[in-house]
């Protein structure tokens, strides 16, 4: 049986980022043993995506950015644009590929953490531990026994919540053969597509050059669609809407983010733990994960380097969560018109301030100004409903 301090499930965004903090060891701190547990090519292994983020100035992935913007636009469902400068931030955009590669290298480099391609088939709790039965990709069993474990797999079936809304996409990356976009803007929420009776419907358009840009069609409603139906929103979008004429689709990308008030479990043993999306890092209201994983990582590293015991916190604050559940309940049950929703605040607001509201760096006064921005009334509804919603299954998608 092996050995090691650290064993991390998964080499998704989560996995790697904790893998590679855990790499560059601050001077004075613990030195750990570290194991990444990958599994071979297949089913298990995540997908290629993209992820999408915000920060001020440079970052430590800056390298594996595939464009960064700072302006945004929004449309309105009557057609307004709605254009906004963000300035100290960037929007940035990592392929999955790319951000892989990057750690890849430096987790070579560092020689600390040995990466391990097998599928985990159980998880034991130990007194000091856990015990990982694994099989390699040629077949053979394998075992590892950690202090910790930390498991970014994601899960099986979603935990019980009140409301639970799916964020399913799908995306075209399009080569048009001549300079048809702006490649110093995103399209950041274009509401001139048919609404959904409950949830919402938008188009993103993030332009990698004069000619390129991956173009998504994103619904948040109960339920994903056909294959057929997704190609067809996108066929209507970049035609009708965009004005797209004789583009070539060079590759796709279709992805479902559970939007939820559900009460995830970071701790499943004394010395297993959950990260990432299957630890509660996304935001609930909008899907990002990416710089919640980040944050949760970088405070799970700080904790395994000192001595203290590592329970991944949540990246998201308690007030910011009940606001999040309280949205997701005025659009599921039709109180509040989600195109009209996210209109308002994007021309009252500055997005520079709904940008830091959405990674909890506003303070009460400030949300609380966002929130009279919004259809107050219906939100109270929303707000009021909440103590005697029953916590249910998901049903699954």
């Amino acid at each position: 049986m092996h050995e090691a301090d650290v064993a991390i499930i998964g080499a998704g965004a989560a996995g790697l980022s904790l893998a590679h903090r855990l790499s560059r060891p601050a001077p004075g701190t613990r030195r750990l043993s570290v194991v990444l547990l990958d599994a071979p090519p297949g089913p298990l292994r995540p997908p290629r995506r993209t992820w999408c983020f915000w920060e001020t100035g440079r970052g430590p992935y800056d390298a594996a950015v595939t464009r960064s913007w700072q302006r945004l636009r929004a449309h309105r469902p009557t057609g307004e644009p709605i254009e906004h400068v963000i300035s100290p931030l960037r929007y940035k955009m990592i392929h999955s590929d790319d951000f892989e590669a990057l750690i890849a290298h430096d987790l070579a480099r560092g020689g600390q953490v040995r990466r391990v391609e097998a599928t985990v088939e159980s998880v034991e709790g130990l007194p000091r531990g856990a015990r990982i039965d694994a099989r390699t990709a040629d077949g053979r069993p394998d075992s590892l026994h950690a202090r910790w474990v930390f498991d970014s797999r994601p899960l099986g079936s979603l935990p019980a919540a009140r409301t639970t809304l799916l964020q399913h996409f799908h995306g075209w990356f399009v080569r048009t053969g001549r300079p048809v976009f702006d490649q110093a803007r995103v399209e950041f929420m274009d509401l001139r597509t048919p609404q959904p009776a409950h949830g919402l419907s938008f188009g993103y358009v993030l332009p990698t050059g004069p000619d390129q840009a991956l173009v998504e069609y994103t619904e948040f409603s109960r339920s994903v669609l056909s294959p057929g139906a997704y190609d067809k929103a996108l066929t209507d979008y970049t035609g009708a809407v965009l004005g797209l004429k004789d583009f070539e689709v060079t590759g796709t990308e279709t992805g479902v983010i559970p939007m939820t008030d559900a009460r995830f479990a970071r701790r499943t043993g004394d010395s297993v733990f959950r990260i990432g999306a299957a630890g509660g890092a996304t935001r609930p209201s909008t899907g990002y994960t990416f710089a919640g994983v980040q944050r949760q990582t970088a405070a799970v590293a700080v904790a395994l380097r000192h001595g203290r015991r590592p329970v991944p916190p949540l990246p998201h604050s308690a007030r910011a969560r009940a606001m999040d559940a309280v949205l997701l309940h005025a659009l599921d049950s039709g109180l509040v018109d989600g195109a009209d929703f996210f209109s308002r605040l994007f021309t009252t607001i500055p997005m520079t301030r709904l940008l830091r509201f959405l990674d909890g760096g506003t303070q009460l006064h400030e949300e609380l100004a966002i929130g009279l921005r919004t259809p107050v009334l219906p939100m109270l509804r929303a707000a009021a409903h909440m103590p005697r919603l029953p916590r249910r299954p998901f049903p699954g998608p």
